[in-house]
């Protein structure tokens, strides 16, 4: 893939006036079952659903082990005020923390584990980088959910990431159920990409990472694709992995269970496919939501 220039926005959004959705021009998946463990038909079946789950990724001690580092991550008193900390808009509590590879050498040598690198760049059919990480706690009874929306819609427009040819990874360090605000998608959807309306406002991640509201589709467009793409939730043990493409339609509801759920995430960018100057937005959001050093993992 030739890398895009500002001139060539495919996916244009934050409009001021109501826009069709686009279809997506770009493939999901880049490589062939040749390039790595994925098999053919797990690479047609990714391709068709934008998604897919893989029990058992981690091992049992693995488990405990990054359970363990979340607890200290979550609890540590010299990140208090940190802007890598995310809290919950109402309670306070820790809902997730960034660039979490900087904070913790554990994590950082799971970004490089050949488990989830090999998969990564089959999907995306090159070498990757981390284009950004972080673990998430959805703690019980307090935990607050994420509204509808497209990932790439907002790497594309406030962090310049020219195509959806990114993939996220999302490791369950606890069990998620169908109850305790399991992430939700809709098969298929990443195959459209819907503008949303609105300009970014000026230092937006700084409440859209506790509640989004630019960058969010139309309640006519969310009943309508998911009419037709119908919603699928991600449920299943501790250690399960699921991997998404970046432009899958996906939200999650309220934790009002005492069950809580927590996870460790990171997205995967293509190397051909290296950060722009942002699409819609005026400035550059900080480095430790969207890295721009995209030397390749090994």
């Amino acid at each position: 893939m030739t890398t895009a220039t500002m001139t060539d926005d495919l996916y244009p959004t934050r409009l001021a006036e109501t826009a069709d959705p686009i279809v997506r021009e770009h493939p999901t998946v880049w490589g062939g079952a040749a390039d790595g463990p994925f098999g053919a038909e797990e690479l047609r079946a990714h391709a068709e659903r934008g998604f897919t789950i893989l029990p058992d990724t981690l091992s049992g001690g693995e488990i405990e082990t990054y359970s363990r580092e979340l607890t200290r991550l979550t609890t540590a008193e010299e990140l208090r005020g940190d802007e890598r900390v995310i809290t919950e808009k109402a309670s306070g509590e820790v809902r997730s923390i960034f660039a979490v590879q900087q904070l913790s050498e554990l994590i950082d040598d799971l970004s490089h584990d050949p488990r989830l690198l090999e998969r990564a760049r089959q999907l995306l059919g090159s070498d990757v980088y981390l284009h950004q990480t972080r673990i998430n706690y959805m703690p019980g009874f307090k935990g607050a959910g994420f509204y509808w929306h497209s990932d790439f819609e907002t790497w594309h427009a406030e962090d310049g990431m020219p195509a959806p040819r990114a993939v996220s990874c999302s490791l369950a360090l606890t069990p998620n159920y169908p109850y305790n605000g399991g992430l939700m998608v809709m098969p298929g959807s990443h195959r459209t990409f819907v503008p949303s309306l609105g300009e970014t406002p000026e230092d937006n991640h700084r409440s859209s990472l506790k509640e989004q509201k630019a960058g969010v589709p139309s309640e006519e467009a969310v009943t309508q694709m998911a009419h037709r793409h119908g919603i699928e939730q991600f449920t299943g043990p501790a250690g399960s992995a699921l991997w998404f493409d970046a432009n899958i339609m996906h939200g999650s509801g309220n934790n009002i269970t005492p069950f809580p759920r927590s996870n460790i995430f990171m997205v995967f960018n293509s190397v051909e496919n290296t950060l722009q100057e942002p699409f819609a937005a005026t400035a550059q959001r900080p480095d430790h939501i969207a890295h721009r050093d995209a030397r390749p993992l090994r």
